[in-house]
């Protein structure tokens, strides 16, 4: 990145990424735009809830402009924001309304107010802890495995799997998991020979799981799942008996805890 932005001067450095495991360092990132006089813009939409949890470094410091969603591993409803410095606060505002906001959603206002107090709670910080926890976990069962995983493990929320070894490709694995109740999605790899549509790898991802209570033990036996159905890929009966192991899993984790009522 370095050495490309001495050769190009960019005006404008976006560090960010949506499959990218490991710790991104946006002090090199910000030395690197002093050097060349760049804009550095992170978008942090991915791991912006292990930012507020102080579980991953804050591109706040170094950054000229932070974007970022508020769903994702802030679990807030579908919506995004853009953090600037104040010399750019009446710039940002002027090219964003009127012209591309629609009108605001004040019942999604709301929601971001509620997830960004929930933010603030040592409850919310636990479940960041316990989302790279489960990654870890989730990653090292598969590995355990014989799969490959992009760098070697996690330190975020997710994970990249090369499914070459496998003699896989992305798209298929998407389609077989699918089929045993797993959703994960195709997800190209570095230096990829497939094109985007196929891809060679997939992205997985532990937030959803860990909302629902699922721990380390559970992942271990998701990675078995996901194991059993790509080894039986070809076996439509198989991968049904799955799907209802899955259901299994899940009935004990349900996304809705009904609650007792005094009549």
């Amino acid at each position: 990145m370095r050495r490309l932005a001495i050769k190009h001067k960019p005006k404008l450095i976006v560090a960010g990424a949506s499959a990218y495991s490991r710790i991104i360092d946006f002090g090199k990132f910000r030395q690197v735009c002093d050097r060349v006089g760049a804009f550095l813009m992170a978008d942090v939409a991915h791991i912006a809830g292990l930012i507020a949890a102080g579980l991953h470094p804050s591109p706040v410091p170094y950054s000229d402009f932070v974007t970022t969603t508020t769903h994702k591993t802030l679990r807030g409803p579908r919506g995004g924001m853009i953090m600037c410095k104040k010399r750019y606060a009446s710039l940002i505002d002027r090219n964003i309304f009127p012209g591309i906001q629609g009108g605001p959603l004040m019942h999604v206002i709301a929601a971001k107010a509620v997830a960004f107090k929930e933010a603030l709670t040592p409850g919310f910080r636990e479940y960041q802890a316990q989302i790279v926890k489960n990654a870890r976990a989730l990653a090292e069962g598969l590995m355990k495995r014989g799969f490959k995983i992009v760098s070697g493990g996690t330190d975020t929320h997710l994970m990249l799997v090369d499914l070459r070894n496998k003699r896989l490709t992305g798209d298929i694995a998407e389609e077989v998991l699918d089929q045993a109740g797993i959703t994960v999605n195709k997800n190209s790899i570095p230096h990829d020979p497939e094109k985007p549509f196929v891809t060679s790898g997939i992205r997985l991802g532990t937030p959803a799981l860990t909302t629902r209570g699922m721990k380390e033990e559970d992942m271990e036996k998701i990675a078995g799942l996901i194991s059993e159905a790509l080894s039986h890929r070809y076996d439509e009966d198989y991968l049904a008996s799955l799907k209802r192991e899955v259901r299994k899993i899940t009935k004990k984790f349900p996304l809705y805890r009904k609650r007792l009522r005094k009549e």
